[in-house]
């Protein structure tokens, strides 16, 4: 009797092909957007999906100005930053982050959802954030990437 053999294939960094995809921001929830970009960094989008090898593909992301948050979140939610020194402590509620550097608030939600290593910090270089309409990445000839 023979027995069978199933082997996973598992991707590696030489067989992994990186896409570009542009999303835009215009009217999108800050959490459910964040999520779904931080799955399409992860690689998750993908059928051969291996967690320690980094499989995402490069996302741009416009209109970071015109993204909404639900209920009181624009008025209630505070981002906290801490300078090492005592009572340096700095908290900023969401709209006025919004308002002074909307790119932050899309990358804070999206690093929150990646990984705490450095694949993770390698899967977020991979995010780039624009307030208006226009980016830099014309040569790259993204596809738009719609939730």
């Amino acid at each position: 009797m023979s027995k069978l053999h199933f082997t996973t294939k598992h991707a590696n960094a030489a067989s992994v092909q990186h896409n570009w995809y542009v999303v835009d921001g215009a009217n999108q929830t800050v959490g459910r957007m964040s999520a779904r970009i931080a799955a399409v960094l992860r690689g998750k989008n993908k059928a051969y999906y291996t967690p320690h090898v980094d499989c995402g593909d490069f996302i741009i992301v416009i209109n970071a100005d015109k993204v909404k948050f639900t209920g009181n979140k624009l008025e209630e939610k505070t981002y906290i930053r801490f300078s090492g020194y005592p009572g340096g402590k700095k908290e900023e509620t969401a709209k006025s982050l919004l308002n002074r550097r909307p790119e932050a608030v899309i990358e804070k939600a999206v690093k929150g959802m990646l990984p705490k290593n450095r694949l993770g910090r390698k899967m977020f270089k991979k995010l780039f954030v624009y307030a208006g309409a226009e980016h830099p990445h014309i040569a790259q000839k993204p596809q738009e990437l719609k939730f």
